[in-house]
């Protein structure tokens, strides 16, 4: 209601916009035309009359003839255009008050109606709004650097795209000429490798491998090519350096990096443990052990982590080695037990939350 009081206060507007020219009169001539002069030369024969200039019979022929002229001049005077104004001016107004709101409406039933349809799909694929598809907008990019394929920013910005797209031979290329024009990085070689291996189906090919090498020469401590690295040493059949490529990289991350769980879970797969091992001499103690001995120590060192864990339960790579050990030593009802408080002790913790479920799913129970 309030749109269409809005509506008639703005015809309203423009209609009187229209009519306030239309309601002004024209203004009354001066006095400067023909019939001004010749008064003034009826007043100049009555001057020449009174001094003797003339005689009277002269002033009077005079005077009719200068009336004949008055009279024709004011006749002549009178606008002629005064009435068929009038009849333009009601015209004007009719269509101020009739044509403007008609106009309008004409105009608003024609593109504002809610019943108009829709545009045709190939106009709005050119339209710049967020409602449009991912292909269309990709479309538009892909445009774009065709016409500026300098652009390493858009490079950079599409390359993942098409990756998620699974145009993998497109999204290399973009990766390439985003290097090339973007300039060398760890991150970018690490993502051409990653997407290389995505295109050979999770195989890191020789090419990957070649990728991930130069992004390490780049930065030593980049996380995906450090990953990937190592899953090529497993996929080669070398279980032993890719649980040290992974070992390294637990070592080196903090306690809340959100790839720990991924790691973790390809170290478990290899044999590996995330658990760190015994000390030296621990171990040399347990080979002179019985197996009675060798459990108590086992036991010993799980009962003191379980106790550190009490006392600092935000450990979360601490609690996942706490239960990861009840279920090697086959105790499943402390491994619950060891699972319940760790949740506990992270239920204000939003984020380590999530990663010790991630851990959990990476061991096999319920995340």
């Amino acid at each position: 209601m309030t749109l269409w009081f809005l509506f008639a206060l703005m015809t309203v507007a423009a209609v009187f916009a229209v009519l306030w020219p239309l309601s002004r009169g024209s203004r009354p001539q001066k006095d400067g035309s023909e019939t001004a002069v010749y008064k003034d030369q009826l007043i100049e024969i009555d001057r020449d009359v009174s001094a003797g200039l003339i005689a009277p019979a002269e002033a009077d022929a005079a005077r009719v003839e200068i009336g004949r002229r008055l009279l024709a001049a004011a006749d002549n005077q009178r606008d002629p255009a005064v009435g068929s104004n009038v009849k333009l001016r009601r015209v004007a107004a009719v269509i101020a008050l009739v044509g403007l709101p008609l106009v309008a409406a004409g105009f608003y039933y024609g593109l504002g109606s809610p019943d108009l349809g829709d545009f045709p799909l190939a106009q709005r694929s050119h339209a710049p709004d967020g409602t449009q598809s991912l292909d269309n907008m990709v479309a538009q990019v892909e445009r774009h650097l065709q016409e500026n394929p300098t652009d390493s920013r858009g490079w950079n910005v599409i390359a993942p795209v098409l990756a998620r797209l699974g145009r993998y031979d497109d999204a290399v290329q973009a990766y390439r000429n985003s290097i090339t024009y973007g300039g060398d990085s760890a991150e970018r070689r690490a993502d051409l490798g990653e997407t290389l291996t995505a295109a050979a189906g999770g195989v890191v090919t020789a090419e990957a491998k070649g990728e991930f090498e130069h992004a390490i020469s780049l930065d030593a401590d980049d996380v995906k090519a450090s990953y990937f690295l190592g899953l090529a040493a497993e996929q080669d059949g070398r279980s032993a350096d890719a649980a040290t490529i992974w070992r390294t990289m637990l070592a080196k991350a903090p306690a809340n990096a959100p790839w720990r769980p991924l790691v973790q879970a390809a170290l478990v797969r290899v044999g590996g443990s995330p658990v760190p091992g015994p000390s030296n001499d621990a171990v040399a103690a347990a080979k002179d052990m019985n197996e009675t001995d060798r459990n108590t120590m086992i036991r010993g060192m799980v009962d003191r982590l379980a106790t550190r864990l009490k006392q600092n339960g935000d450990d979360v790579e601490g609690w996942l080695r706490l239960v990861r050990a009840y279920m090697v030593m086959g105790d499943q009802n402390k491994a619950k037990g060891a699972l319940t408080e760790a949740r506990q002790a992270m239920a204000n913790d939003p984020e380590r939350l999530r990663q010790l479920n991630e851990g959990l799913k990476n061991l096999g129970l319920d995340g």
